[in-house]
């Protein structure tokens, strides 16, 4: 009521607003009661003690405006009624937001926002702060089910989970406050947001005070709850920081002074000053008691103002009142204005009520103090809000702190504009913490979608952000990194001659063909000896010429492959090594065919010309031919890329192309060695001078072996190490079939050539006759003479 008072006489020496006009006032008390608050209105209206509607007894200046009342139940009342005589009512205090709806209340202006509007405040401010894990209580009435479903509404479109709302009775019910308080010792929620009544909001700090919680944030769309709040001893123990909105204000400018002059005897109409004396002063004044109580001090009077600390609703006030009546005067000065230049000459002790509804609607200027004022299409001041933070100081004790502002802006519908100090510290409510980059968020089955596990991403996706919903994949050509939160690009990589494991791979390639020719040159050099001659040596020749191939083969599977090196990789590996095999089955059959020769002129003799051997080698070494021939004219091997086998690499490979033809190759080559294991095991003991067939027999089980084995190597082997796998079977093969062969027969040669002549190869037989005469004299079952074949 003291800045109502001042603003008018404020205006009233100003020389700008309303120079020819004098404002004055009448203060009516509505006894806080809806009869009382209608009775009062419809006598300000008629001009009579007794009001009777539609009759109006007045005289002297005209009525412009009614400013209030303070709560809205009664403003409500009031606005109904004068919004059927178009009669402009600016509210300083009431925020119910039913009360901007034009159509019920058309009348009706405040300053200051509804109650929807500072619960959205409040609610982009927990937004704002970035607060993900919330609390909801809310008073079980209509602006507290609005308010609640607003804030819900906005809060999970930004992405906002709420454990729990809860809708306090209007009536204090402690059943009901212990439920609450049961529920938010279970919540992990640290922020609360409340639309509660004052006493309900008290009962459940009271209520928190006895259980064990952790330090909560509570966030109010109002300033005097964070006050109670933090009034209440040992309130430290459960509140760890509050947050709350003040509309935005700043001292009129000389209202302090105003103050410190004002006197109850200066205003003796204004019925209110003197309750305001004895609240500040705490005092009484002497005419209302004919006794004095002891210790009671009275009302003087004289009291100064000045240097008082003023209770906050007061001061909350403020700028309310006073922007209220500048509204009102400033609505006046642009109707007269507005009629003069339209030459529509309006009197300003002669106008219509709804003449000044429309300028005030459309009123829009600056109070001394510089703060713009302005109603939006509903009536409600466009107001900014200060944010209080109740902070805790290091004795425990709470005070509230201006952290910031909040400016609505009226162009951009429901956003607002945040002004926070800098350097601010926030406490944080989350229901999990937050995905560091390289993790993605896996939801907990039945939890909101703010309660989330941390997963680190696979091999060959990222996340590159926090609180990613999803790991990405990396691009083809690259591949995710250690901490799995960027990609790297992928390097090619094959098995090259200059890394270790190639190189050494192509020594031993080389060494063993240099040692195939190293045996072929012996052989050739003793071509007439019986070792070289026994067992046909044009065969002996080829096959050492083809594991010399078989050798340097190898070679081919070295280096970075290429459309010629893929072609000639597996078909010269499968050929030569066909050729190979092939050469000692035909060397395996003409032992056993040499000791089934039991007269001249059998016919299995035919079968051991060397023409015949030749065949066996030719036959078999051409349906291979045939094969890879197939293979290469229907899907033959190109060179590839392998993405898959190694992630950090990409392999550069030969693809083979038809894999069934492939395999038909490679089983045909098996097939041959198997056969060719098994004739020569069933002949290891047929008796030979040179022991031929036990070697046969050996170094084709040292082959069978390496391929087995190879099988199961080669498919469980990634990326270059396949290639490896394969050079090593390679090798490891040519060496067995070149030592177990011609090993003993070059020992023979080079180191025991006593062995090496005619005599030793006739006293062999001898022997070896002696004692298969024995074993048959034994078993009286006659047998042929054994003879080495020689060519």
């Amino acid at each position: 009521m003291n800045s109502f008072v001042f603003a008018i006489e404020e205006i009233n020496r100003s020389a700008y607003l309303l120079p020819n006009v004098t404002l004055g006032f009448s203060i009516r008390n509505s006894w806080d009661s809806v009869h009382g608050a209608l009775h009062e209105t419809m006598s300000f209206l008629t001009g009579q003690e007794e009001p009777i509607p539609n009759y109006t007894c007045q005289h002297g200046s005209p009525q412009a405006a009614l400013v209030g009342d303070t709560r809205s139940s009664l403003s409500v009342s009031m606005a109904r009624l004068l919004g059927l005589y178009k009669f402009p009512q600016v509210s300083y205090s009431s925020s119910l937001p039913s009360l901007s709806d034009k159509i019920q209340f058309p009348s009706f202006l405040r300053t200051l926002t509804s109650d929807l509007i500072s619960s959205l405040a409040v609610t982009l401010l927990i937004i704002h702060f970035q607060w993900s894990w919330v609390i909801i209580l809310a008073h079980d009435d209509d602006f507290g089910q609005q308010a609640s479903s607003l804030a819900t509404q906005k809060l999970s479109t930004a992405g906002v989970c709420i454990d729990f709302t809860f809708h306090v009775p209007s009536h204090e019910s402690m059943g009901k406050i212990e439920e609450i308080v049961q529920k938010m010792q279970k919540s992990t929620a640290r922020v609360v947001l409340v639309f509660l009544s004052n006493s309900n909001f008290q009962l459940i700090l009271y209520g928190l005070l006895d259980v064990p919680v952790s330090g909560q944030v509570w966030v109010s769309k109002g300033a005097l709850h964070m006050a109670l709040a933090l009034n209440i001893p040992g309130v430290s123990q459960v509140l760890h920081s509050t947050f709350g909105l003040l509309y935005h204000s700043s001292r009129a400018i000389g209202f302090p002074e105003f103050l410190a002059h004002l006197r109850p005897s200066q205003t003796p109409e204004d019925m209110f000053i003197k309750k305001f004396w004895e609240f500040t002063f705490d005092c009484t004044w002497p005419h209302q008691s004919s006794t004095v109580t002891e210790g009671v001090q009275l009302c003087s009077g004289n009291e100064s103002l000045k240097n008082k600390q003023y209770p906050l609703p007061e001061v909350s006030k403020i700028d309310a009142a006073y922007t209220a009546v500048y509204s009102i005067a400033h609505a006046l000065q642009d109707m007269i204005t507005h009629g003069h230049q339209h030459g529509k000459v309006t009197d300003s002790q002669d106008f219509q009520p709804w003449q000044l509804l429309q300028a005030l609607r459309k009123v829009h200027f600056k109070t001394p103090d510089g703060s713009e004022i302005i109603f939006d299409a509903n009536g409600d001041l466009v107001t900014k809000f200060d944010i209080l933070q109740g902070q805790k100081t290091p004795e425990g004790v709470f005070h509230l702190v201006h952290i910031g502002m909040i400016d609505p802006q009226v162009s951009l519908g429901s956003k607002m504009k945040f002004h926070l100090m800098e350097d601010l510290h926030v406490p944080t409510s989350v229901c999990s913490e937050s995905c560091l980059p390289g993790f993605s968020q896996v939801p907990r089955l039945g939890a909101p979608h703010c309660c989330f596990d941390c997963s680190p991403c696979p091999e060959g996706q990222f996340a590159d952000q926090r609180d990613m919903k999803s790991c990405l994949l990396c691009p083809r050509e690259q591949y995710s990194s250690h901490t799995r939160d960027h990609c790297l690009p992928r390097t090619e990589i094959f098995l090259a001659f200059e890394e270790p494991l190639g190189f050494m791979l192509a020594l031993v390639s080389l060494f063993l063909a240099g040692l195939a020719v190293l045996v072929l040159g012996v052989f050739l050099k003793h071509r007439d000896s019986p070792v070289v001659r026994a067992n046909n040596r044009s065969l002996s020749y080829l096959l050492l010429l083809s594991l010399c191939l078989c050798a340097l083969c190898a070679l081919l599977f070295l280096g970075r492959p290429s459309v010629s090196t893929c072609l000639l990789r597996q078909t010269t590996f499968a050929v030569v090594f066909t050729v190979a095999v092939s050469s000692v089955l035909a060397k395996t059959l003409t032992v056993v065919l040499a000791f089934r020769v039991t007269r001249p002129g059998d016919r299995i003799r035919v079968c051991l010309s060397p023409g015949a051997s030749t065949s066996v080698v030719l036959i078999a070494s051409f349906m291979q031919v045939v094969l890879c021939g197939v293979w290469l004219a229907t899907s033959p091997p190109f060179p590839d890329r392998d993405m898959v086998s190694e992630p950090q690499h990409i392999v550069i490979q030969c693809q083979e192309g038809s894999g069934t033809i492939f395999f038909c190759v490679l089983g045909y080559l098996g097939f041959l060695a198997v056969g060719t294991f098994s004739v020569a095991f069933l002949a290891r003991g047929l008796p030979d001078v040179f022991n031929e067939t036990k070697f046969l027999t050996f170094s084709m089980l040292l082959f069978c072996s390496v391929w087995t084995a190879f099988l199961p190597l080669y498919h469980s082997a990634r990326g270059k190490s396949t290639v490896a796998v394969e050079i090593f079977s390679i090798l490891a093969s040519t060496a067995g079939l070149l030592g177990g062969i011609f090993i003993p027969k070059c020992y023979i040669i080079l180191l025991k050539p006593g062995r090496n002549t005619a005599a030793w190869l006739r006293q062999g037989h001898r022997a070896q006759q002696e004692r298969q005469s024995g074993m048959l004299q034994r078993r009286c079952v006659p047998r042929s003479t054994p003879q080495t074949f020689m060519t």
